[in-house]
């Protein structure tokens, strides 16, 4: 197999000559990763490793010039950002919410809104064409996410019960540009298409964010549309979901994700072998090694470890589970145990017996 038709089959819950991998990781740990495997790009570490990767295509943006000045910019929505330190890395932290000050309808409606049209759709063939044999993951939706990110987390929180006249209309403006922006990505780009992105940050370290009550009603129809597009081009839904999110997980399967990513199992202490027996017929599974602890702390062999038990319950059939990080690896991990990860993933991702 190489690398595309790997991660299809694992994802399609067919047999694999090896369980497929991929790397979620900061822009500082794929620096060491080059210096220390001695290569020069990301598709190099990738083949360095054996990696197999899902690869994240945007179409451009296009549009009107944003905002930037010093170390300050903003994106097309009005979201504005620093860098921010954090010792061994550097995030881009949002600091502006275009939407925080907003009181009423007539506030939202006069705000700039993105448009779909200012994206370059059709360079979106070409782009795919830069990772051949790779798998390709292309359209959006993460609603809560850009509720949050354009009133503030604790503006959008109260809204559901004290504002939901503002929270629906946000919802519904954020749904309606990443619904067209998806569409017009699966149109420009038929065939190339593996998997798209359907998901939101629903868990904390324990438990959910929000109740199942105020998913139902605020976010579930917006999410199903997604989901629902996504049928109608016969592509999966890729789900990233962070935290203890597993009070949500059978409705997130009844709306009809395919790929729940990233299994972020020490929050809440998930029983995997509990996790694969209920789901796994249903869902393909997407990272689990866990980086707040093993990955930046633990030893190579205890990475080795954990890879070997969540191949043996996540990939405890053979298939249906893709290796990973749960989550970025973070700056702080040494690369060794990021090469301990994929070294372990090579030996018993197809070699385990069944």
């Amino acid at each position: 197999m190489n690398h595309r038709e790997r991660v299809l089959a694992a994802i399609r819950h067919e047999k694999v000559d090896r369980l497929p991998t991929d790397l979620w990781a900061t822009s500082e740990i794929m620096q060491k990763l080059e210096t220390y495997l001695q290569v020069e790009s990301t598709i190099e570490v990738y083949d360095k490793l054996a990696i197999d990767g899902i690869f994240r295509v945007w179409a451009p943006y296009v549009g009107p010039a944003v905002h930037r000045e010093d170390d300050y910019w903003e994106d097309e929505w009005g979201m504005g950002y620093r860098w921010q330190p954090y010792g061994t890395g550097v995030y881009d932290e949002q600091v502006r919410y275009p939407l925080a000050q907003a009181e009423t309808i007539a506030d939202l409606e006069a705000y700039a809104w993105p448009s779909p049209d200012w994206y370059d759709y059709d360079a979106l063939p070409g782009l795919c064409a830069e990772y051949p044999d790779r798998a390709i993951i292309c359209g959006y939706s993460e609603n809560y996410y850009y509720h949050w990110r354009s009133r503030g987390s604790e503006l959008a929180l109260m809204d559901l019960f004290l504002r939901p006249e503002l929270a629906h209309y946000v919802i519904k403006r954020v749904s309606d540009f990443w619904t067209e922006y998806t569409r017009r990505c699966f149109e420009a780009a038929p065939g190339l298409i593996d998997t798209t992105t359907v998901g939101d940050d629903w868990g904390t370290q324990h438990g959910l964010v929000l109740s199942p009550r105020n998913f139902d009603e605020f976010y579930r129809a917006p999410m199903q549309r997604a989901v629902d597009l996504a049928r109608s081009y016969g592509i999966p839904v890729f789900h990233h979901d962070d935290g203890d999110m597993r009070e949500l997980l059978p409705v997130l399967v009844d709306v009809g994700i395919d790929v729940l990513n990233p299994v972020q199992w020490r929050s809440g202490n998930w029983d995997l072998q509990t996790l694969k027996a209920q789901y796994g017929q249903r869902l393909c599974f997407h990272g689990g090694i866990d980086n707040q602890a093993t990955l930046p702390f633990g030893s190579p062999s205890e990475v080795r470890a954990e890879v070997k038990r969540l191949v043996e319950t996540l990939g405890g059939d053979g298939t249906g589970y893709i290796i990973a990080s749960c989550h970025a690896v973070q700056a702080i991990t040494p690369v060794e145990n990021v090469v301990a990860l994929f070294e372990a993933a090579q030996e018993y991702g197809g070699l385990i017996e069944r």
